[in-house]
């Protein structure tokens, strides 16, 4: 937890990346990897038919709630709780161990968070902007919470073999069938953009700060961000001139 504080933000700085030349380099590793193994893949898959790819999806999403639940506890939020808990069991009854979703046909959606939100709830700065070899754009905050949340989850108290033989390659598979879904975003942003790291960065801190606001504002916090520029054009470009 210490790590999210210990690089600050210059005064007035849309985002903190001081390590941005280290950054740029696993960013191009990044778009190797997505340009020669990631994307061929992906798009193979996005060809199968929905009816094979679904339940991968879905049987990845249900084995996440747990942890989820978890966060919500950790963020006193009850709605995190009690829908992902209810989902929980819908999908893993009536859904046949969570391979199919009817929770949602019910109106059940689910209540997405981490422990990143987690320690935003806490008070815990963003830190600074990290890119990381495969699983891409973060920050010191939310890359804590990736380990965290590994921890955090009570399959791997309960049942560790169910941790490591189905979730970790459930949550693989579901990532690359999302990539093969939503290729032309991907692709507008890594291989359309002017400056793909760039574009990157932006768009994942505003969508995290999006996010951790709610966050916070759902917990009867202040969600501001101390690193916003309260002036600032959110959709701005930050190497326009």
């Amino acid at each position: 937890m210490a790590l999210t504080a210990c690089t600050q933000a210059p005064p007035g700085a849309a985002f903190n990346d001081p390590h941005e030349a280290r950054n740029r380099r696993v960013h191009d590793f990044n778009v190797s990897f997505d340009r020669k193994v990631l994307r061929p893949v992906a798009m193979t898959i996005a060809k199968a038919p929905p009816a094979l790819t679904d339940p991968v999806v879905a049987f990845s999403h249900n084995l996440a709630l747990p942890g989820m639940v978890v966060n919500g506890v950790l963020q006193g939020n009850a709605g995190i709780v009690v829908t992902n808990t209810v989902r929980f069991v819908l999908n893993s009854t009536l859904g046949i161990g969570g391979l199919f979703d009817p929770a949602s046909a019910v109106g059940l959606n689910e209540r997405t968070t981490d422990f990143g939100e987690t320690l935003a709830v806490w008070g815990f700065p963003e830190g600074a902007y990290s890119e990381t070899p495969i699983l891409g754009p973060s920050t010191q905050r939310d890359s804590v919470g990736t380990v965290v949340d590994l921890l955090l989850d009570p399959f791997n108290f309960t049942r560790p073999a169910l941790s490591w033989r189905l979730q970790l390659p459930s949550s693989a598979a579901a990532l690359v069938i999302q990539r093969g879904r939503f290729s032309e975003t991907f692709d507008s942003v890594l291989y359309d953009s002017a400056d793909s790291y760039a574009q990157t960065r932006l768009m994942y801190l505003q969508n995290r700060r999006f996010t951790a606001g709610n966050a916070t504002s759902a917990s009867g916090q202040d969600a501001a961000d101390p690193y916003a520029d309260p002036y600032a054009d959110p959709y701005a470009d930050p190497y326009a001139n």
